[in-house]
C-alpha cells in the first residue's frame, strides 16, 4: 500500500535506504517502499547512495519530505571520516557546520555523484542525454581536495563567535578549523577570537599571498575601495579589494582555458562583434580577445559599476574592446531594438560568452541571444539545473550543445562548474 500524506510527520524517526543523489547536496531515500510501491521521496543530507540511515523528518510536503540524518546504520564503502570535524554526522544537526556537505565522501566518488547530478539535470530538465566527466582542478587530488578556498566568509553570533551557518539555518556554528581554506587563510584566521559588534568576517587571500581580514557590521558596503592585481597565466587583472573573483585558487585559469579551447576561430570573425555577458572584470572578454587577435571587437557587460571600471582597464590594450554597465537582460533588449543592419551582421559573426549567476540567464536573455544569431554561444555555468533549463530554451530555438566540460572547482561541496559551447543546428 503506498505511503499517504499522514503516514509520515515532522519529528518522526525513520530508517531510510539511500538510492540516489539530488541537486543541492541532498540524497534520496524512500519511506514506505515495498516490492510493489516505491514509497515517498525523502531528501536527506550527510549520507550517500548505498547507505541505510536513521533520520528525523523535518518537513512534509505533498509529494516529498525532508529529513536530517542522525545515525548511519549501514555505511557505504565510499564513506570516509569527515574532512571537517565540525560538520560530521556525530554532531547534532543544528551544530554541524555548513559548507562542506560532501566532506564525508571519498573524493573520486564525489565527482561521480556530481556527474550524475549534471547528467540527470540535463536529461530531466533539458531533454538532453549526454555523458559529462567531472574533471579535477590542478593540485586538488594531491591535496585531497583541501586548501583551495581563497575566500571565506564567516558569520558572527551575538556572543562574538565566528563560524558558518548550520545548513538551511541562520544559526552560527563556531569552528576551530577551516580545512577548505588556503594555508595562508588558515594561518591568519584567529578563530578563537571573539568579535563583538561584528556581523561577519571575510578572509581573503590574493594572488600575491597577502591575506585580508575584513570585519563587517551589517551588510557590506558597495563602492570602489583598493585595487588588487590577480594573475591568470601571464595576464594581470585589476580587481576591487571587495569585488568578485573566483574562489578556487585554480578556477580562473581552468575556466579561461576551457573557454579558449571551444572558441571556434574558424567560425567566429574577429571583426564581428563579440559579447562577454555578466562579464565581471573582463576575465572571459580577455580570453576572447586573446583568441581572436588584435582586431577583435567586443563588449563586456556587467551590472556592477566598479567591476565594469576594472574591466575597461583590463581590456585597454584592445582598441575594439569596451566595457558597459547594465543589467544584461535590459542591455540586450536595447541592443536588439536599436541595432542597425550592419551591427546585426557583425553580431552574427561574433561569439557570445555568458557567465550568469546561479539562477541562470533565463528566458528573456536567451530569446535576445537567439535574435542576435551569433556564430557561437559559450555558457559558463555554476548550476546544473539552470544550465539545463537554458539549454532547453536554446534547443527550442534550434541551438544544440557542441561540447560540454565539467570541473570540480568546489571539492567537498555539491557545487560543480561547466562550460558548454552551443551552435545553431
Amino acid at each position: 500500500m503506498p505511503a499517504t500524506n499522514d503516514s509520515i510527520e515532522p519529528g518522526q524517526i525513520v530508517e531510510l535506504t539511500i538510492d540516489n543523489v539530488a541537486h543541492g547536496g541532498r540524497f534520496v531515500g524512500r519511506y514506505g517502499a515495498s516490492e510493489s510501491e516505491r514509497g515517498r521521496v525523502v531528501f536527506v543530507p550527510d549520507t550517500m547512495p548505498g547507505e541505510t540511515v536513521r533520520a528525523q523528518i523535518v518537513e512534509v510536503k505533498k509529494s516529498f519530505a525532508t529529513a536530517v540524518a542522525i545515525e548511519v546504520v549501514t555505511a557505504s564503502e565510499d564513506r570516509v571520516p569527515h574532512i571537517w570535524p565540525e560538520a560530521a554526522i556525530d554532531r547534532t544537526p543544528a551544530e554541524r557546520a555548513g559548507g562542506a556537505e560532501f566532506g564525508h565522501i571519498r573524493l573520486a566518488r564525489q565527482r561521480e555523484l556530481k556527474q550524475r547530478v549534471l547528467e540527470d539535470a540535463l536529461q530531466r530538465t533539458g531533454g538532453i542525454t549526454r555523458e559529462v566527466h567531472v574533471q579535477a582542478a590542478p593540485g586538488d587530488d594531491k591535496r585531497g581536495g583541501l586548501g583551495w578556498r581563497t575566500r571565506v566568509r564567516l558569520r558572527v553570533d551575538d556572543r562574538g563567535n565566528q563560524g558558518p551557518f548550520a545548513p538551511r539555518s541562520h544559526e552560527v556554528v563556531p569552528v576551530t578549523s577551516l580545512p577548505l581554506a588556503t594555508e595562508g587563510i588558515q594561518r591568519s584566521a584567529q578563530l578563537d577570537q571573539r568579535l563583538p559588534g561584528v556581523t561577519a568576517v571575510d578572509y581573503v587571500e590574493w594572488g600575491d599571498g597577502e591575506v585580508d581580514v575584513i570585519a563587517m557590521e551589517g551588510e557590506p558596503e558597495r563602492g570602489r575601495t583598493d585595487t588588487i592585481v590577480e594573475t591568470v597565466g601571464e595576464r594581470e587583472f585589476q580587481v576591487d579589494r571587495s569585488g568578485f573573483w573566483q574562489v578556487h585558487r585554480e578556477a580562473a585559469g581552468v575556466l579561461t582555458d576551457a573557454v579558449r579551447r571551444v572558441i571556434d576561430v574558424a567560425r567566429v570573425d574577429p571583426a564581428g562583434w563579440s559579447l562577454d555577458l555578466y562579464g565581471g572584470v573582463g576575465l572571459f572578454a580577455a580570453t576572447i580577445a586573446e583568441s581572436l587577435g588584435e582586431r577583435t571587437r567586443l563588449t563586456s557587460v556587467e551590472g556592477d559599476e566598479v567591476a565594469t571600471d576594472h574591466a575597461g582597464e583590463n581590456l585597454a590594450e584592445w582598441l575594439g574592446a569596451s566595457a558597459e554597465t547594465g543589467r544584461v537582460d535590459r542591455w540586450l533588449r536595447e541592443l536588439v531594438g536599436r541595432a542597425s543592419a550592419q551591427e546585426r551582421e557583425r553580431l552574427s559573426n561574433g561569439v557570445v560568452v555568458l557567465d550568469p549567476p546561479r539562477a541562470g540567464a533565463g528566458r528573456e536573455v536567451i530569446e535576445r541571444l537567439v535574435e542576435i544569431e551569433p556564430a557561437q554561444i559559450i555558457y559558463v555555468a555554476c548550476d546544473p539545473v539552470a544550465l539545463a533549463r537554458d539549454a532547453k530554451l536554446l534547443g527550442e530555438q534550434g541551438w544544440s550543445i557542441d561540447s560540454l566540460e565539467a570541473f570540480d572547482l568546489f571539492p567537498h561541496t555539491h557545487h560543480v562548474e561547466a562550460v558548454a559551447a552551443f551552435r545553431r543546428s
